[in-house]
């Protein structure tokens, strides 16, 4: 009879060491996920550059286990001799070339050449500010750069909403790509107020508060059918 006390006593235990460890886990991915926005540089150290310079470079890669949201920003480190498009277009994407692109549906970013043809180094911070399908390539010397490995695809999500910083003037919020479309091209809006990624401040608290209260109750919900789950899975490690 002592024996089975200890026994039940230790499996009850190590019960709730395994109840805790779980919760810790789930609300430690719960707190991460509903996160402030970010900054991503593009290709880490490797910069924005096709393989012919940069032999070792696969932006398909450095993407894969990345999630991107409305708001945040791409860093581009490259020079003057490499562009930055940005489209919603999947034909102008994979024709590396957007001179036939529709109307607003494309951006370039960085012109790339310079007047006297010096070649420079450029820091280009570029925002999401769209759901969907987005793509990036550089157009240097007809696609070649782009053929080379210069070029890459994301997926933005809605996250917190936009910032009210980079909200457009003329309008509540910025139009999404039709979904399940690679070939639909939205019109690209820039705020006229567009910056630099900056420090999140205090004036702009309210308004990404309200964009995220969805994502975060969202979160919440899940988090509180995990929690039952736990406890029901107790009760039945418990008898």
């Amino acid at each position: 009879m002592e024996y089975r006390r200890n026994s039940s006593s230790s499996s009850s235990s190590s019960t709730c060491l395994l109840f805790s460890i779980l919760s810790c886990l789930f609300l430690s991915c719960f707190l991460g996920s509903v996160g402030a926005y970010k900054n991503y540089t593009v290709g880490d150290s490797l910069g924005w550059f096709d393989k012919l310079e940069k032999p070792t470079v696969n932006y398909q890669k450095w993407v894969a286990k990345k999630q991107f949201s409305l708001g945040d920003f791409l860093i581009f480190n490259t020079d003057s001799n490499h562009t930055i498009v940005q489209t919603y277009n999947f034909t102008t994407y994979k024709q590396c070339d957007y001179d036939d692109a529709q109307d607003k549906d494309t951006l370039q970013w960085s012109s790339g050449s310079q007047p006297n043809g010096e070649v420079t180094p450029l820091t280009v911070a570029v925002p999401l500010l769209k759901e969907g399908p987005t793509y990036f390539f550089s157009s240097d010397y007809d696609g070649e750069q782009c053929k080379n490995g210069q070029h890459f695809r994301i997926n933005v999500t809605h996250g917190l909403g936009l910032p009210k910083s980079l909200l457009p003037d003329d309008s509540p919020s910025p139009a999404s790509p039709v979904s399940g479309d690679d070939d639909s091209a939205p019109d690209t809006t820039v705020p006229s107020n567009f910056n630099n990624p900056k420090e999140d401040k205090d004036d702009d608290k309210t308004s990404d508060e309200k964009s995220g209260s969805y994502s975060v109750l969202k979160y919440a919900q899940l988090y509180n059918k995990f929690y039952v789950f736990l406890v029901f899975l107790g009760m039945l490690l418990l008898f």
